[in-house]
């Protein structure tokens, strides 16, 4: 997921797969190796973007970058992720350029293991969203002009076979891993191919408060 982001967008959590091994100090048990990443600090992924970090900083979704909050939303939404939330930090950091005080700060997603991509065994939807398992997206954005989502949405069409390549040549999922996340995104791009889709998902049913 952190590489499928990677391909949209630099304002982006850069990672490194690992092969970890964890050793039995005493020597009684066998070594046990496992999969796992590393994800970039924070204060680098500002700095690669000559940007600095906010760290103790809390502001609503619509106090920060416009465009980029569309592209975290509209991500968001393609993973079927609703376990975020800018006003907390919510599996957010934020970052602001350091040369234009102005600027409204970037926000920056991580933490995507309760996503319907991803799909694990133990993630469940918040209760008061109304939907039934994490695989069922819900867009939650708040409003934007048909301009401003059709904007977006040109950055995920021109990326597609990218993010579908991404998944196909990464060798550690299954057969049933890659066809599962491909029929899941198949979905997504179906539905921003459809200008009526785009306009009720998008614009018509974004939230409000």
């Amino acid at each position: 997921v952190y590489k499928i982001y990677n391909l949209l967008t630099d304002i982006s959590f850069h990672v490194r797969l690992l092969n970890l091994n964890f050793l039995d100090g005493s020597g009684k048990k066998k070594a046990i190796t496992e999969h796992a990443f590393l994800m970039e600090d924070i204060k680098d992924l500002a700095k690669r973007n000559n940007c600095k970090d906010l760290k103790s900083v809390k502001l609503g979704s619509e106090a920060t970058d416009r465009m980029q909050m569309t592209m975290v939303s509209i991500f968001e939404y393609m993973i079927g992720n609703t376990d975020w939330g800018v006003p907390v930090n919510h599996n957010i950091r934020l970052i602001a350029a350091k040369k234009d005080s102005l600027r409204r700060p970037f926000v920056v997603p991580y933490d995507f293991d309760y996503s319907g991509f991803v799909s694990t065994d133990y993630a469940l939807p918040d209760e008061k969203l109304g939907i039934e398992n994490v695989q069922e997206r819900l867009y939650r954005g708040f409003p934007r002009s048909i301009e401003e989502v059709n904007e977006i949405l040109d950055i995920f069409k021109q990326k597609k076979e990218k993010i579908y390549d991404l998944i196909k040549n990464f060798e550690l999922l299954t057969v049933k891993s890659k066809k599962d996340m491909i029929s899941y995104l198949d979905d997504f791009f179906d539905q921003i191919n459809r200008p009526e889709k785009v306009k009720y998902i998008f614009v018509q049913n974004a939230r409000t408060q």
